[in-house]
């Protein structure tokens, strides 16, 4: 079976930057379960892996912009500690979830300096070419459940 919208496709992934350095990966673990087309990958990557069959391994280099995207200079901010009241001790490299116009986002501390805090709403990886390895062990046909939740079930899933 192909991978095609609305299936459920399982992977085993490493993840590099251009250096080479491992960022990430599945190696030694449960492959990672998405549903193609529900927007669970980067879109390079998931566009890459269309049509692709269980066996299939593959190197796939994704540009920034089908990737975390680039750097948004408007996403670094500066705020009073007092606006971030309830987080407890605020640390360098502590991140946060935050409500922008965009929908939800995380924002990294930048720094730290008096009463104010920098963060960044940039993703970590935005503006990095990214490196990845696959092995798709297998695709099958999502459930409607899966369908109506918007991830999988069960193998390499999400648990209720």
């Amino acid at each position: 079976m192909e991978i095609a919208a609305y299936r459920v496709v399982l992977i085993h992934y490493t993840l590099k930057d251009e250096g080479g350095a491992v960022l990430d990966s599945s190696a030694g673990g449960e492959p990672l379960a998405y549903i193609q087309g529900h927007g669970n990958l980067v879109p390079g990557l998931e566009k890459a892996l269309e049509g692709k069959q269980g066996g299939h391994t593959l190197a796939v280099t994704v540009a920034p912009a089908d990737g975390y995207g680039t750097r948004d200079e408007s996403l670094m901010q500066r705020v009073p500690k007092r606006a971030l009241q309830g987080s407890g001790e605020i640390r360098k490299g502590m991140q946060f979830q935050a409500r922008t116009e965009a929908g939800m986002r995380l924002f990294t501390v930048t720094g730290i300096a008096g009463d104010m805090v920098s963060l960044d709403g940039n993703h970590p990886l935005a503006d990095q070419t990214l490196y990845f390895d696959i092995e798709v062990v297998s695709v099958r046909e999502a459930t409607t459940e899966e369908l109506e939740h918007g991830h999988v079930h069960g193998v390499g899933g999400h648990h209720h």
